[in-house]
């Protein structure tokens, strides 16, 4: 079936005594255990509302099974600790999300990993692989850049390595590219933004192998972080729509960057979309569709960015991304609020860049906001 049908059926729990359409919520944190292989128990990441939603997000992003998380940093950090120790090196790129940076510049050496980071270019990560490299994190769009990544090319050279590839997909989601298909290991969801849409989540997923995720469940049964039933049912409830809203973002998404690229007070856009940007060809080939981010540089003195963010009446200022309503944030000071200045300015983000997160709004209302905005 094709991935809009998907959305809707795949993974739902069939209840054969009510025959309800939905999956029911199974409220229970104490199963019976007779008679069973294995215990269910929602620290276990197995009961039937987490289940119905890693069924389904497999059958989108192609994996054999996953685990789901209470949030995206969980998700991440999680899988990360299971093919990394102490002695172990893990290669990041610069330009991943602030939270997935600072866990590593916070945490692992506490752990004793060591740890480097790379340009957004396949030969930039290969050259950072030393023998002790156990695992490569990346991101394609990155956040807040945008920047493009050749996923093939990276996942071919840790695979003859022996390297566990990781990959944060929540920019692209699965209606629009499919890293599993593309030689990854590890395909990571903050579930928070697209899979739930409404800006009323907090959840992310791990996608694998069955090997794979069986390590990474190991390691999720120590730390804890699982989802309640009742968020599980609104997740997989939100998913049902996921390729419309994701088709109208994207389509929404390419309007403002052009739009944006042609305007005398921008000084930059970042969006794969365009063909411009310096990634769009590497785009063309992962992805089917570009996406709702996009992130772009004001000329300062045109306008300052806090005067813009305040003349916005439609956009909310606000953090997050991937809902049904467009907001916009200032990385530097929200999701790459705990990277360094220096580190900020060595990788390209200014005080300057804005990420908007474009919703499912009529289009023109959202580019007429940002035009009396700027002007």
């Amino acid at each position: 079936m094709r991935i809009e049908t998907e959305c809707v059926h795949s993974g739902k729990y069939r209840d054969e005594k009510t025959r309800g359409v939905n999956t029911p919520i199974f409220t229970s944190s104490s199963y019976e255990y007779l008679d069973r292989e294995e215990a269910v128990y929602p620290r276990y990441f197995n009961t039937p509302n987490q289940d119905a939603v890693v069924r389904k997000m497999c059958v989108l992003e192609g994996a054999e099974n996953g685990v789901l998380f209470s949030s995206g940093m969980a998700a991440i950090s999680t899988a990360v600790l299971s093919f990394a120790g102490s002695g172990d090196h893990v290669v990041m790129l610069d330009e991943l999300y602030g939270g997935t940076h600072a866990f590593a510049t916070d945490t692992f050496d506490r752990f004793g990993i060591r740890y480097s980071f790379a340009a957004t270019n396949a030969d930039a990560v290969a050259q950072a692989i030393s023998p002790e490299t156990k695992v490569i994190v990346i991101e394609s769009p990155t956040n807040p850049l945008l920047g493009i990544l050749d996923i093939r090319r990276v996942a071919e050279v840790a695979r003859k390595r022996g390297i566990t590839t990781v990959i944060d997909n929540t920019f692209a989601t699965p209606v629009n590219q499919t890293p599993i298909a593309l030689g990854i290991d590890v395909v990571i969801h903050s579930g928070t933004k697209y899979m739930g849409g409404h800006g009323d989540l907090c959840c992310g997923i791990a996608l694998a192998s069955d090997s794979l995720t069986e390590r990474i469940r190991a390691t999720a049964r120590h730390l804890g972080g699982s989802l309640n039933a009742i968020t599980c049912y609104i997740l997989e409830r939100s998913l049902k729509t996921l390729a419309l809203r994701v088709e109208r973002q994207s389509a929404n998404a390419f309007r403002i960057a052009s739009f944006l690229a042609s305007h005398k007070a921008v000084h930059k856009v970042n969006y794969p979309g365009l063909p411009t940007f310096e990634g769009h060809a590497i785009a063309r080939t992962q992805m089917k569709d570009f996406g709702g981010m996009l992130s772009f540089e004001l000329d300062t003195k045109a306008i300052a960015p806090s005067k813009f963010l305040r003349n916005l009446k439609v956009i909310a200022p606000a953090v997050s991304l991937g809902g049904v309503e467009t907001i916009i944030c200032s990385p530097a000071v929200t999701s790459h609020r705990k990277v360094s200045a220096e580190e900020r300015k060595r990788i390209g983000i200014s005080d300057s860049l804005l990420r908007l997160s474009v919703g499912i709004e009529n289009v023109e209302d959202l580019i007429e906001d940002i035009e009396q905005a700027l002007n």
